[in-house]
């Protein structure tokens, strides 16, 4: 007969749950350990603004990004065209005030030019000096044909002096304005400046002979002009 087997102590319902438990925890640690690892990782790859390129960089685009941002942006073709007249228009302008400064400047440096001139020939210019203004003068008009008429007429009249005065009919200066205020309408220096005397001279004959080729003709025939 068979010896009876001693029955196994029954364990006690506690040490079920503490394996149960302590598998669960082995898991949970494991689970814990790599989320911990993880965070780890990605703060340490976290640049927090450390070391960035300034704003505007493009030295870490790539040409990828490049060509997505141009083909992200249009523009309709009117309104490159309205922004190109807006430029050939700025330019114009731009030339337009260059031109117009340059016209500016030249107009006053010949204005002192002239008025230097006009002191020079109020200081007792030569009778020489009168004839060879006189003469540019004459062919500014387009009279360079009729300057020995002029030449020869004047000579008449005052013998090329700035302060010839007739004494029994007051005409005054090379032209022999009658009386010699008249040449005021061209500048008050008139007495003295034959520069005055000539412009007078020359318009007169303009308006009333047409040249000094037909005031020198009526001269020869009257004697006066």
């Amino acid at each position: 007969m068979s010896p009876r087997k001693s029955p196994t102590p029954a364990r006690p319902a506690g040490s079920r749950a503490l394996r149960i438990l302590r598998r669960t925890l082995g898991s949970t640690g494991v689970i814990l350990t790599l989320v911990v690892v993880a965070a780890v990782v990605v703060v340490a790859n976290i640049d927090f603004g450390k070391g960035k390129p300034p704003s505007g960089a493009a030295a870490d685009v790539s040409a990828n990004d490049l060509a997505r941002t141009l083909e992200g942006y249009t523009m309709d073709p009117m309104m490159a065209q309205a922004q190109a007249t807006a430029r050939e228009r700025a330019y114009k302008a731009q030339l337009a005030a260059e031109r117009d400064a340059r016209k500016r400047a030249e107009a006053e440096r010949k204005r002192r030019a002239w008025e230097a001139f006009k002191r020079k020939m109020s200081h007792n210019p030569s009778a020489a000096d009168n004839q060879k203004y006189a003469k540019k003068m004459n062919a500014l008009k387009g009279w360079g044909r009729c300057w020995p008429s002029l030449l020869t007429m004047w000579n008449h009249e005052s013998g090329w002096n700035e302060h010839a005065e007739n004494p029994s009919s007051g005409a005054y200066g090379i032209a022999q304005a009658l009386p010699g205020s008249k040449m005021n309408s061209v500048a008050p220096d008139w007495r003295n400046n034959a520069i005055t005397q000539i412009t007078w001279g020359l318009t007169y004959i303009g308006s009333r002979y047409g040249d000094p080729c037909r005031a020198w003709s009526w001269w020869q025939a009257h004697h006066w002009y």
